[in-house]
């Protein structure tokens, strides 16, 4: 049986209006979200409260949504600062394919159940 399946790598990005005060970080400062994995560029850093406001959201950006759906067309989200002007862009950057049985110790139903 083929138990794999797909989920979209992702960018998030630091974007904000220009000129404007930032508090969590600098603008264009990203993080790559690849599987489970996160990727961040060498000697670059990501504030844990715009990560805890971002973290939610991830899994189901990773997703096939369906087109009218809020999560396929809304990409940016609010710092959780609300003195804060950024914004944190999510992209879907690529898709990667997955084997449930790497990724999990529990097998799939039988198709005979």
């Amino acid at each position: 049986m083929d138990d794999s399946f797909e989920l979209y790598d992702l960018r998030v990005e630091i974007v904000a209006p220009e000129g404007a005060k930032i508090y969590c970080g600098t603008v264009g400062d990203w993080f790559e979200l690849r599987g489970e994995q996160l990727h961040l560029p060498p000697g670059q850093s990501f504030s844990i409260y715009s990560l805890s406001a971002i973290m939610p959201l991830l899994p189901a950006k990773q997703r096939q949504t369906h087109p009218h759906d809020w999560m396929t067309s809304d990409a940016e989200i609010a710092c959780p600062d609300p003195h804060c002007p950024s914004r944190f862009r999510i992209s879907r950057i690529g898709k990667r394919s997955f084997s449930h049985a790497d990724t999990t110790a529990v097998p799939l139903p039988s198709e005979e159940e």
